[in-house]
């Protein structure tokens, strides 16, 4: 019997950990899992349990080296300078026990999540351990080991022959995903981020649009550092409306890293919880308008596990089952269980305050520059549409 949504979730997420002081913390999946489940809008029979993706789904990116490099560092077995060429024992991706099944098992949940939903058992699928999007063929880079959007698009395109739309609404660009299909005309990836001036990884900037055939399949939105809501979400609707128009993909898969978001601690966006309620709600849309409903969603950047990380996947959840009406206090029961581990003040609302944070003194010249850049982002597709229309 088909069901409507399925959340992938196991607590193995968890083993995915550098040390106790590095910002990427799995924490917040439980967090919000636990969240869902205290206001009732998650369920037993919606939650499926991810499974550990074979070195043979593995290797439709990685280069099989370096996933034996990544076994053996997981073992100790793998020596510093050798590491070194491959990321791995980095202040970004340091080398920690058994990273190879834990990183195994974050790819193998959106492998899940795609198998739900393109063998039609779901329309749409959530896996928050996902969203590792800057790891590259042969090399760690930025907290990612294994990347776990670009196997499974790989995966889709080999088993099922879907194109695919890949939105990414992390603060730092989605690099690795981008460059895997840079030459591939089936798969448009879209980032929307932080620009690369002073945040990692440096690039996705506008004029980055593919290369061979898949030249004009690649876009990205590098909005200004503070940009806030209104600015954030005009640039998003405007460019994931004609991008989706454009590219009519068979499947969408949206990685929904948070950090854009004013509390996080990596980041220098002026977002607030506005934008995870608008963010998966266009997503909805694009899944049913063109795709069948089929939407699988993974999680990403978000280091502020505490205040935001669980609201906003909470809100993702709660758009994708349609029950996104919720707003007012958060549950008690659950602010007083993670209240005492909780090194800050948790929220007692979904939403933000108003006055989160003082007035931005550049909003208007960071409005008209990120306008200026989702102009000379969609110009191509644009340019085309006049074209047709002569």
């Amino acid at each position: 019997m088909s069901k409507n949504s399925v959340f992938v979730y196991s607590d193995a997420f968890q083993t995915y950990k550098f040390h106790d002081r590095h910002p990427f913390n799995q924490l917040r999946v439980k967090l919000t899992y636990d969240l869902l489940q205290t206001l009732g809008a998650l369920h037993d029979t919606q939650i499926v349990a991810p499974r550990l993706a074979t070195d043979e789904e593995l290797a439709l990116v990685h280069d099989t080296d370096y996933i034996e490099a990544v076994k053996k560092a997981g073992r100790g077995q793998l020596p510093e300078e050798v590491a070194l060429n491959y990321g791995l024992g980095t202040e970004d991706t340091p080398i920690c026990p058994n990273m190879h099944e834990a990183s195994a098992l974050l790819v193998g949940g959106t492998l899940t999540a795609v198998d739900y939903v393109l063998s039609g058992k779901a329309e749409h699928a959530l896996s928050l351990g996902g969203g590792l999007h800057h790891g590259f063929r042969g090399k760690a880079s930025g907290f990612c080991i294994y990347n776990d959007s670009s196997v499974a698009i790989k995966y889709m395109q080999e088993k099922y022959g879907v194109r695919v739309l890949y939105v990414d609404t992390d603060a730092h660009h989605g690099d690795g995903v981008q460059w895997t299909f840079y030459d591939d005309p089936n798969v448009c990836t879209f980032s929307i981020h932080e620009t690369g001036r002073y945040l990692f990884p440096g690039t996705g900037n506008v004029n980055e649009r593919g290369q061979g055939k898949g030249y004009g399949y690649s876009f990205n939105i590098p909005v200004d550092a503070f940009t806030e809501d209104e600015s954030w979400l005009a640039a998003y609707t405007e460019a994931l409306t004609e991008i989706a128009y454009f590219f009519r993909p068979d499947v969408i898969l949206t990685q929904n890293g948070v950090d854009a978001h004013y509390y996080d601690p990596l980041t220098h966006l002026s977002a607030t919880m506005r934008i995870y309620r608008e963010i998966p709600k266009l997503a909805h849309q694009i899944a049913h308008q063109y795709c069948n409903g089929r939407w699988i969603a993974v999680g990403g950047g978000g280091y502020d596990i505490w205040r935001v990380v669980p609201r906003a996947w909470a809100l993702l959840w709660l758009e994708m089952t349609e029950q996104s009406d919720i707003s007012g206090p958060l549950p008690e029961e659950w602010v007083a269980r993670w209240q005492p581990h909780a090194p800050v003040s948790l929220p007692l609302e979904w939403d933000d305050p108003e006055n989160l944070y003082s007035p931005i003194p550049r909003k208007a010249e960071i409005t008209e520059k990120n306008a200026q850049t989702v102009m000379k982002a969609l110009h191509p597709i644009r340019s085309n549409k006049q074209r047709l229309n002569l």
